[in-house]
């Protein structure tokens, strides 16, 4: 069974850190530990940021969001900029920067990688341990004098469960591109064994409710809904796209609503 919000605390060794931790605790309704935990899930507060940690290296290791380094670093330099398969099918073009929603925001990479190129992305997370990451995660990079700037101007982050925000969104605020991510279908892909997408397994369960979601992202969208597949899969709930573009694992079905 998938842990619940109720089920996974936030620990803090260090004192100089309370009055952050606190705030997450109040924002998100995550529960406040008073020592970690050794045989589950734990949000855990230290110097270098908010990390999930799992009860043993075989369920997942350590998960945090780093904006700044590691891969998101390098694909922020490397990464192929506007013309990447991603930014196409969000409708990246030259001269225009879609506003888009992530819909499934997780652990915010494709939300980055979108901001970097220009656009405005609402990241929108319903599960408070992914929103808490994602706060904790865009908090330092707002820090960082190479991308603090863009990071602040660009990227929002909501704690709702999209189906329902994006169905009372105001008309004046729909987004032109609206980004859905679901949970990958099971299949023998090695991207299954990663570390943050079985930590991702546990924390949210099987997607039941991406049906909901689908229809009110193409009520919304001004421009488009993207949809992200494993390049081999069939599209979400066997509705055809308009068309798709595809990278080497992964494939964008794009569902125009002009």
């Amino acid at each position: 069974m998938p842990a619940s919000a109720s089920d996974i605390g936030l620990f803090c060794p260090n004192p100089a850190l309370d009055a952050r931790a606190t705030a997450l605790c109040k924002r998100f309704g995550l529960p406040r530990l008073k020592q970690a935990p050794a045989t589950s899930y734990v949000l855990y507060l230290d110097n270098e940021g908010l990390q999930l940690r799992a009860p043993d290296a075989t369920e997942g290791g350590t998960v945090r969001v780093d904006f700044v380094g590691g891969a998101l670093g390098h694909r922020l330099r490397f990464g192929g900029g506007r013309g990447q398969p991603l930014a196409r099918a969000a409708g990246v073009k030259p001269g225009f920067d879609p506003v888009i929603w992530d819909a499934t925001a997780g652990l915010g990479r494709d939300a980055f990688v979108l901001a970097s190129v220009g656009c405005k992305v609402t990241l929108c997370e319903r599960s408070p341990v992914l929103a808490a990451l994602l706060d904790d995660g865009l908090q330092r990079a707002m820090l960082n004098a190479a991308i603090g700037d863009w990071v602040d101007a660009r990227m929002t982050l909501r704690f709702a469960d999209s189906a329902t925000a994006l169905r009372t969104l105001d008309e004046a605020m729909y987004p032109d591109t609206v980004y859905l991510d679901p949970m990958y279908p099971p299949g023998k892909s090695s991207v299954l064994v990663k570390k943050e997408i079985r930590a991702l397994q546990h924390l949210l369960g099987e997607d039941n409710d991406s049906q909901s979601l689908f229809e009110a992202a193409l009520a919304v969208a001004r421009r488009r809904v993207v949809v992200k597949r494993p390049r081999r899969a069939g599209p979400l709930h066997d509705r055809t796209p308009s068309t798709s573009i595809e990278s080497k694992k992964t494939r964008y079905d794009i569902y125009v609503t002009l």
